[in-house]
């Protein structure tokens, strides 16, 4: 690597989500289906090692986010073996539900040429499907990635200025006796009596658009179909897997 390489990080976005059960480590395994979209977050790789990031805060300013020593990205450099100098400007919104800090894992992966996934899944259960991308159905942990035909699609996302714990969210959701999510998400019951704020974001989406939100996996963002241009939207497509 004589200089700069620059890597796309496409976020992911959950369209299903059915919990199947729970292992004895107290993981959750799950039956979703997910796809790649043009949302994607800038890393420029060099020689050298460290971190910088900067970029969208949940609420979409930009400004500092998160730490750099248990950042993802640094988490994939140490598990491929690699050094590298990595500046990370963060488009996707953190704690919105996106798989954005998986997908910047991913992208460490592509470029290390790292193809395992049940060890990329020991970095986040999003972060198998980001290696592969484009849409797939996705069970066990994460780890089991089955591809599935690209669809193109225009979808419209809401991120409320809020975020949901992913944690919380699935703890949540065994204090509730595991509910099953009406709108094909098991999480969404779940994420909704965690964050109740919650509602009035989809609610607001929804009188936009005249249709029914969907939670983005454990959230926070809100989708649905087509293009709709308001405030605080976010108009995104369905992109075919990465190829670097």
């Amino acid at each position: 690597m004589n200089g700069p390489v620059v890597l796309a990080a496409p976020a992911k976005l959950t369209l299903s989500l059915r919990i199947t059960g729970v292992r004895r480590d107290g993981f959750h395994t799950l039956d979703a289906e997910m796809v790649t979209l043009s949302l994607a977050d800038r890393l420029e790789v060099s020689p050298g090692d460290g971190l910088t990031v900067a970029g969208l805060s949940i609420d979409g300013t930009v400004g500092r986010v998160g730490g750099t020593h248990d950042n993802l990205v640094t988490r994939a450099l140490a598990l491929t073996g690699r050094t590298a100098a990595v500046r990370l400007t963060k488009n996707i919104p953190a704690g919105a539900g996106l798989g954005g800090g998986s997908a910047d894992a991913a992208a460490i992966l592509r470029w290390a040429g790292w193809a395992d996934l049940e060890a990329a899944a020991r970095l986040g259960a999003d972060v198998p499907f980001c290696l592969v991308g484009g849409r797939a159905r996705v069970r066990g942990i994460g780890e089991e990635i089955d591809p599935l035909p690209f669809l193109a699609a225009d979808l419209t996302l809401l991120t409320p200025p809020v975020g949901a714990s992913t944690p919380a969210v699935y703890a949540r959701w065994d204090a509730l006796g595991g509910p099953v999510g009406e709108h094909g998400n098991d999480l969404e019951p779940a994420a909704l009596a965690e964050v109740p704020e919650l509602a009035k974001w989809r609610h607001r989406l929804g009188d936009a658009t005249g249709q029914l939100p969907r939670l983005a996996g454990s959230g926070s963002t809100w989708f649905v179909e087509g293009h709709h241009p308001g405030d605080g939207h976010r108009l995104v497509s369905t992109v075919p897997a990465p190829t670097s």
